[in-house]
């Protein structure tokens, strides 16, 4: 028989756990982001880097903790949700003023903020005339394609939508299946998570690829769809929150920190090892650095296992301020992104380590955006932006 879900009631109230993963997910976020100048900086500065990756690395898992909980939330879908439609409505169309509001608001504040408040550092570490006017007003419009350079923490919207689409025909095959079954599909989708470790050391072993194009398992210049790509990516996360929420681990305190410890310190240190490795096998090479830092790579994904079960096992009491806080965490992701270089550049002329930089952009960047949310959260007209 299929166990009870603990921690849901039938008066809906929040879960406290879940209010400080969300906390800790959006913070996480905005930590990872304050680190991308200094890992940019490679070999320029070689102390900058290094911290940036280290910190950078340790951070992984905030996007695929986010989609957990999604999972968490979400899976089975409720009964304001029934219905393909209504889903689709409810959850997609709440995506929809945000991401269209944001996606041209960024862009105006950053060529605002690069042209008329800061031109010098525009000139110095962007190239190519990103803000110039005639390359500045199409992006505009063209988000309804991609996100841009001025829109990049987007991209999870963009994703989180495929997943709303897919959430109500998954809903329907895990309700009908058993432990065992979720287990042999979540087994399958670990081995995908080794894929693109495999697509980078295929050509070491002689493979040649088809026609130029190095994909595996089917994957070609006229087919994007692997074998594993109906089984692979940030699904897996959504299943495998749902089977956690389902079928909590009943194992000891002791005996999660046996395993989830050196679990977390294994993926760390792949992590942050193999992106200093390959930054100077292929330095400057984000094609292959990105593979090291994947959120649906193996690594990463032993550092958010830890994470997840280690904050779902522990008996929070009800703060209102975190379930404040953590009400913010949407709005907070959306806003964040210019922030992060506003705050480098206001802590550039400290004179302080790496480190200390990098934790004061990120206090004061989630500290902004929050007040900056809570603000627009007032109003009926501006709080479906943020929410």
């Amino acid at each position: 028989m299929r166990p009870q879900i603990f921690y849901m009631n039938k008066m809906n109230k929040r879960v406290e756990w879940v209010d400080v993963l969300r906390v800790v997910a959006c913070f996480l976020v905005v930590l990872s982001h304050a680190c991308d100048p200094f890992v940019g900086q490679f070999d320029n500065d070689r102390t900058a880097f290094m911290t940036g990756v280290g910190i950078g690395s340790l951070v992984r898992p905030c996007v695929p903790l986010f989609v957990m909980m999604t999972g968490v939330l979400l899976l089975p879908v409720g009964e304001r949700d029934r219905g393909v439609s209504a889903f689709y409505r409810r959850r997609v169309g709440r995506l929809v003023w945000p991401l269209a509001f944001w996606s041209i608001m960024l862009p105006i504040m950053g060529y605002c903020y690069f042209n008329f408040v800061n031109p010098d550092t525009a000139n110095a570490m962007l190239s190519g005339g990103l803000y110039d006017t005639e390359r500045f007003i199409p992006r505009l419009w063209t988000w309804v394609f991609n996100f841009n350079y001025d829109t990049t923490a987007l991209w999870y919207l963009y994703m989180l939508i495929g997943l709303y689409l897919i959430i109500p025909i998954l809903n329907a095959w895990l309700l009908s299946a058993s432990q065992r079954d979720i287990r042999t599909v979540l087994a399958l989708w670990v081995v995908s998570l080794l894929l693109p470790y495999v697509v980078m050391f295929a050509p070491e072993l002689g493979y040649e690829g088809n026609y130029g194009n190095f994909g595996i398992l089917g994957v070609c210049d006229w087919n994007v769809y692997g074998s594993f790509y109906y089984l692979s990516g940030f699904v897996g996360y959504l299943i495998l929150a749902y089977y956690l929420k389902t079928y909590p681990l009943q194992w000891s305190a002791g005996k999660t920190a046996a395993i989830m410890l050196p679990m977390f310190a294994v993926g760390y240190a792949i992590t942050y090892a193999g992106y200093v490795a390959v930054q100077e096998i292929h330095p400057g090479d984000y094609s292959f650095l990105e593979i090291i830092w994947l959120f649906c790579g193996i690594n990463v994904f032993m550092m958010t296992l830890p994470v997840f079960v280690a904050v779902q096992r522990i008996n929070f009491r009800p703060r209102p301020w975190v379930a404040s806080l953590a009400s913010l965490t949407f709005g907070i992701y959306l806003v964040h992104f210019p922030l992060e270089s506003v705050a480098y550049d206001a802590f550039a002329t400290l004179g302080l380590p790496a480190w200390v930089r990098i934790l004061l952009a990120s206090v004061a960047v989630f500290a902004v955006t929050a007040a900056i949310v809570w603000l627009l959260r007032l109003s009926k007209l501006t709080r479906r932006l943020v929410s």
